[in-house]
């Protein structure tokens, strides 16, 4: 973990943690990762209606999904993103009211919330697990995934994406997982998915990546079902190598999902039980 990035916020977040965090359980898949220490976490304890920890979290403010052709705008506010006193973060996707709001969302439906740790927690290789349960409407895109802290240097692409879980909202049961760099993004991506035994919004479940300097494999409930090393990208360049950041949010609709049919009933809620980074050897 940058140590830079590690003052303040998420300083505080791990102390706070407590054994809670230190049972890792099923966040840590098999034996190879038993060694593997707590670096950093978010627990989400805290007063219903709070926000996210500032030191650790701000909002991506904005709509449409910068490209993806989402329904949904981001906003800052606690209406869309906060803690709900129970020990989890909501991230939560409701619909634009048109005769209150029709032209204050810039023309999106939906409002929700994209929360980054960008500039405030990044790290560079380690085990990092999120307990999440997702929505489990068609047409609602939830994720949790992590871009290249010099991502306002080079840009996206170059800058690397590791998507660590995407539900798309296409299927109930099936868990998406990708590694998006140069000549390898969107529907090109180095992609791999898993299909649960029943619809995933029905619990929580741990998804998680192990991140080393040249191999990234992907679990669902300490579950192996991707892997991508270098030489799975055909000669194209690995952008995997330096510090990431934090990403967690809630789209509607999109490229790679659906628009929600008239049966899917709003709010839509994404739930946060942790966010946490664990290290080899200390």
């Amino acid at each position: 973990m940058s140590q830079r990035r590690m003052e303040g916020g998420s300083v505080r977040a791990l102390s706070r943690a407590g054994s809670r965090a230190q049972g890792r359980g099923d966040d840590v898949p098999g034996d190879e990762f038993a060694a593997y220490t707590l670096l950093w976490s978010d627990e989400f304890d805290g007063a219903a209606g709070a926000p996210a920890d500032a030191r650790a979290w701000r909002a991506d403010i904005g709509g449409h999904g910068w490209g993806n052709q989402e329904l949904q705008y981001y906003t800052g506010g606690t209406g869309n993103a906060a803690l709900d006193g129970a020990g989890h973060l909501a991230i939560v996707a409701r619909e634009v009211d048109p005769q209150v709001d029709g032209h204050r969302y810039g023309g999106c439906g939906y409002t929700s919330a994209r929360l980054t740790s960008k500039d405030q927690v990044s790290f560079r290789y380690g085990l990092v697990a999120a307990r999440i349960k997702v929505p489990r409407a068609r047409g609602i895109w939830p994720a949790f995934w992590m871009l290249g802290q010099d991502f306002d240097v080079t840009g996206w692409p170059r800058c690397g994406e590791i998507d660590i879980m995407e539900y798309f909202g296409t299927g109930p049961a099936v868990i998406h997982g990708a590694a998006h760099g140069p000549g390898y993004t969107g529907g090109a991506g180095i992609s791999g998915s898993r299909t649960a035994g029943s619809s995933l919004g029905h619990d929580f479940h741990v998804y998680s990546v192990a991140w080393e300097a040249r191999r990234i494999r992907w679990y669902i409930d300490g579950k192996l079902y991707h892997t991508v090393t270098p030489g799975d990208l055909r000669g194209k360049r690995w952008v995997f190598d330096h510090d990431f950041f934090l990403l967690l949010n809630v789209a509607v609709g999109g490229v790679a999902s659906q628009n929600p049919g008239r049966s899917v009933r709003f709010p839509q809620t994404m739930l946060i039980d942790y966010v946490r980074v664990y290290t080899p050897g200390g």
